[in-house]
């Protein structure tokens, strides 16, 4: 009788989905966490029984991602491996439960974020760049129609009214959303069409498509920071012509980035206006120094994740941040000080060390293979981001799915990459 081997662990392949299953229940997910169905269900004022219904419609995505992961066990576990500042993020997001102000809503909400972040994962565990890049711009080519769609058909969904009237808000809650989403669906569109020649007119077009909505949202820190995306694709793509052409385009890059760095020392004035800010970059400094107030008080632990801004009771800092803010935030608006409200430097720091792996694995990239393309213009426009909106280590966030989904592919070459 003929002997069977047994496949040693790095060999074993779990049983596949197929690709276009995978790619299916992939784009759910994404849809899903996408929130693009959120605020037409809510609409401005929502109401406590239709968020009940938003929070259980996302358990459907959780239950997808489980999914993915039972077909890319091994590979997923293997490329989280090379993640530890991630994994020391989760472990200090759970942990937060022990100390948090309110630890019933920590627990919750450490249930999503732990789903949230494994989505990210299992979505590139099985994918090249080319086929990631792809994924990730379909799913924003549908976000792209129906944005359009609710703002030509249905005004009063996609156009704001009350707060900043005739600048589109698609299918987000306010302008700034929908900019902010355009700004990465720039990256992954731009990058799709490098990565994927077959489609590159289809993906340039939506580049086009996605521009004009941030035009049409009237977000400039959105308009600059797509530039800026864009700008590090274009340093991606001169850079691999070679090593002369990229020693000079190193050299440029890095004298133009002092100047630019200078320029903003030196003349922020000039700086805000190009941004159409002030220089609380519209009030939002005023939350800060309230912020920074409640941070000495717990500057090791933090208040505990996701508990300080729907906990009102006199234990909280939320009172006192508003009282002193002089109105009441939704978030910190700033991803950094976010992480230290809620985990404390511990939190902080991972976060950091994992946004610095991601650009220095980034910048290696650029040089070495494709996953500079997306990586260096996503960590350019995340970050730049972050200064003044809270979209960091967030619940049932589209734009953490990706965050997480790139880093962990930016350690996980193509390669590597397992077929289905």
């Amino acid at each position: 009788m003929t002997a069977i081997r047994e496949l040693p662990f790095e060999e074993a392949r779990p049983i596949a989905l197929g690709r276009t299953a995978n790619f299916i229940v992939s784009i759910a997910i994404l849809l899903t966490f996408s929130q693009a169905w959120v605020f037409p269900i809510l609409g401005d004022k929502g109401n406590a029984a239709a968020s009940g219904l938003v929070r259980n419609l996302f358990f459907p995505a959780y239950g997808l991602g489980l999914i993915l992961l039972a077909t890319s066990l091994s590979q997923s576990f293997r490329a989280v491996l090379r993640q530890p500042f991630l994994i020391a993020l989760m472990a200090i997001v759970t942990a937060s439960i022990l100390w948090s102000v309110a630890p019933d809503q920590t627990e919750r909400r450490v249930i999503a974020i732990l789903a949230t972040t494994l989505c990210g994962v299992v979505i590139v565990a099985q994918r090249s760049w080319a086929e990631l890049t792809s994924l990730l711009a379909t799913t924003y080519a549908i976000l792209v129609v129906l944005c359009f769609a609710f703002a030509i058909l249905l005004p009063s969904i996609g156009i704001m009214h009350e707060i900043f009237p005739g600048a589109w808000r698609g299918v987000w809650s306010e302008k700034n959303h929908l900019g902010g989403d355009m700004t990465l669906a720039v990256c992954i569109f731009a990058s799709a069409a490098v990565l994927n020649p077959r489609q590159r007119i289809l993906w340039v077009v939506f580049v086009v498509l996605a521009i004009v909505l941030i035009l049409l949202s009237t977000s400039k820190t959105s308009l600059v920071a797509a530039a800026l995306g864009l700008g590090g694709l274009v340093f991606v793509l001169l850079v691999q012509r070679g090593a002369i052409m990229a020693v000079l385009v190193t050299w440029i890059t890095v004298v133009t980035v002092g100047s630019v760095a200078a320029f903003v020392l030196l003349a922020p004035h000039v700086f805000f206006d190009l941004l159409g800010k002030d220089a609380t970059f519209t009030g939002r400094t005023n939350v800060w120094g309230p912020i920074l107030r409640q941070v000495e008080q717990r500057p090791w632990t933090g208040f505990g994740y996701g508990a300080v801004w729907t906990e009102e009771g006199r234990w909280g800092p939320l009172p006192w941040i508003v009282k002193q803010a002089g109105f009441r935030a939704q978030h910190a608006h700033n991803a950094w000080l976010e992480q230290l409200l809620g985990m404390g430097i511990p939190g902080l720091a991972a976060f950091i060390l994992m946004q610095v792996q991601f650009l220095i694995a980034s910048i290696v990239s650029a040089y070495r293979n494709n996953g500079g393309y997306l990586g260096l213009s996503f960590i350019l426009c995340y970050t730049l981001m972050c200064i003044t909106e809270s979209i960091a280590v967030n619940y049932n966030d589209f734009r953490w799915v990706l965050f997480t989904a790139i880093a962990v592919k930016l350690c996980w070459p193509d390669r590597e990459a397992q077929a289905y």
